[in-house]
């Protein structure tokens, strides 16, 4: 399975019970990002994206992972680092997910 990661600027695949998951969609939402959120768990396609993730990023677990632009950022550590860096707000920027 080949995963939509172009559908929108930011695409988020979760799990609905993972707090990081949620901790990491509503840092997004509330920096004013419309994120495409796939639950994994609650789609009939999420154990065909969750094997997919796998296969992307070698080890698991799988979510969340982000996607800006198209291109995988990572998962929570990642897109924590990169806020509290100042990068993640211009890399929205960059892939028109803001327009601060």
């Amino acid at each position: 399975m080949k995963l939509a990661t172009s559908e929108r600027p930011v695409v988020i695949f979760t799990l609905s019970s993972c707090c990081m998951c949620h901790s990491v969609t509503s840092l997004l939402c509330d920096l004013g990002v419309n994120a495409l959120v796939h639950e994994l768990d609650q789609d009939p396609r999420g154990k065909d994206m969750e094997k997919a993730l796998l296969k992307l990023l070698g080890k698991g677990p799988p979510v969340p992972a982000v996607f800006i632009g198209g291109k995988l950022v990572g998962g929570t550590n990642k897109v924590m680092s990169l806020h509290l860096g100042g990068e993640l707000v211009p890399m929205l920027k960059n892939a028109g997910a803001l327009w601060l």
